[in-house]
């Protein structure tokens, strides 16, 4: 897109301020306003942004262990750049412009630790087998009738749900807070973040969002701003929103599935369709790829503590590495349609997943199977998915996950050295920090009695 466009664009609608914002490690979005004098410059030759985005926490508390950045490197300045096709009006924000960015290095290459240069660097390696993936997320989320400062009163206890009880694609119950889904859907589609399907999942206040099926890169930006723009929204309706895969031990988790399909780019074809409706050759591999990985890459789907609260059986979360025709007891389901709609959908994420490192680590992983002519060893999984036998188990924690990476030839292969060693040392922090902490079951179990 023209840059001169873009600003005559900008400045036809007045405004005078643009927010801009980068993805953290943990997929949170971070960014600030700047003028648009500024923003003339930032599109030309890029901005400043400091690099402690990528040298803390979701808690803004510093790594002690990361060699990227840190008190041993001054946290200067890191060099972001914006991409001017991401521009949007943030239409409950008066319009005001936005843009989306990525880091470069000092050598103006993509920086190995940003997770949108990640993807893109996967992206590209796709592009050099004539492939391009189609993506796209579902996100499953609860809703309270709460507030920042009610929940940090109430320390996260005791919260009041939107609605009550079970009641799985309900009418009745969307109809209860139609002004606020509305706003979600009739919003986010001005934000050119469009929603394809909205409604109720089995749980009090829970809600599951289909996103559009877009080029992958696209596809993960519309992840990102998904997840922000929702809880922004929902602020107007004094509602708050959570991603969180798993808050409640009496309640199902929160889902981040992911849905994928490869097209040849010089004759854009579905290259997982076949005429008689069973995996072809390039589905298997792709498939058998992602199955080979998923254990040395699952904090990539998992990346918190808390993720692997959800990953248990019997609540629709994948605790083993199977597949199935259709089948959502497994953790890859694969949907054999038609030409446009025959896709794999990968279900171990969270709704708690970076949306740009679940669809590198599943991207290239499939590659690697297309790449290597991998063969698809296992059966599918027909009826229950957990009671298969001989399937390989998932780590049951982020330690045990974070070891399996960290050790993984494959990973570091795919992703560098570098990115990966980042990433690791990045939940080695995430699971010390659990270490110490003294959780209200322990305050309840022992307080009192012991």
């Amino acid at each position: 897109m023209n840059i001169e466009k873009i600003i005559d664009q900008i400045e036809a609608k007045g405004a005078k301020f643009v927010k801009v914002a980068i993805t953290d490690i943990d997929g949170v979005l971070r960014g600030k306003i700047i003028h648009i004098d500024k923003l003339k410059s930032a599109l030309k030759s890029g901005l400043g942004f400091c690099n402690v985005v990528f040298g803390w926490d979701v808690a803004d508390i510093c790594y002690e262990n990361t060699d990227y950045t840190g008190w041993h490197t001054g946290y200067p300045d890191a060099q972001a750049k914006l991409d001017p096709n991401t521009l949007r009006f943030i239409p409950w924000d008066g319009d005001k412009p936005f843009f989306l960015g990525d880091f470069v290095n000092d050598h103006d290459e993509p920086l190995e630790v940003c997770p949108r240069s990640t993807l893109k660097r996967v992206i590209k390696k796709a592009a050099s087998m004539d492939i391009k993936i189609l993506a796209g997320f579902e996100f499953e989320f609860f809703n309270f009738k709460e507030s920042s400062d009610s929940l940090n009163d109430k320390g996260f206890t005791k919260l009041n749900s939107l609605t009550p009880g079970m009641f799985g694609y309900s009418l009745l119950r969307s109809s209860e807070h139609r002004d606020y889904f509305n706003a979600i859907v009739d919003e986010l589609s001005k934000f050119n973040v469009p929603v394809e399907g909205l409604h109720t999942e089995t749980g009090p206040g829970v809600y599951e969002a289909a996103l559009q099926v877009t080029d992958a890169l696209e596809a993960a930006d519309i992840a990102v701003l998904f997840k922000t723009s929702v809880k922004e929204i929902a602020q107007r309706y004094s509602i708050k929103p959570t991603f969180m895969a798993k808050w409640s031990s009496e309640l199902p988790g929160c889902s981040g599935h992911l849905h994928q399909s490869a097209w040849g780019i010089k004759n854009n074809n579905n290259l997982f369709y076949s005429k008689d409706g069973e995996p072809n050759e390039t589905f298997k591999s792709y498939l058998a790829g992602q199955m080979l990985l998923m254990p040395e890459l699952l904090p990539f789907f998992a990346p918190t503590i808390n993720s692997y609260k959800r990953l248990v059986e019997g609540l629709w979360a994948p605790t083993t590495v199977t597949w199935g025709l259709e089948n959502r007891t497994s953790s890859f389901r694969a949907i054999l349609g038609g030409e446009k709609s025959s896709r794999l959908e990968t279900r171990t994420g969270g709704a708690d997943l970076n949306p740009y490192l679940a669809l590198a680590a599943a991207i290239a992983s499939g590659l690697y199977g297309i790449e290597n002519k991998l063969e698809l060893k296992h059966e599918p999984i027909k009826g229950n998915a957990y009671k298969a036998k001989n399937a390989t188990k998932l780590p049951d924690n982020l330690y045990n996950a974070t070891e399996k990476m960290k050790n993984s030839k494959l990973a570091r292969e795919l992703f560098g050295d570098t990115f990966i060693n980042h990433f690791v040392q990045t939940r080695e922090w995430e699971w010390q920090q659990h270490q110490v902490a003294v959780t209200d079951w322990e305050l309840k179990r022992y307080f009192e009695i012991i």
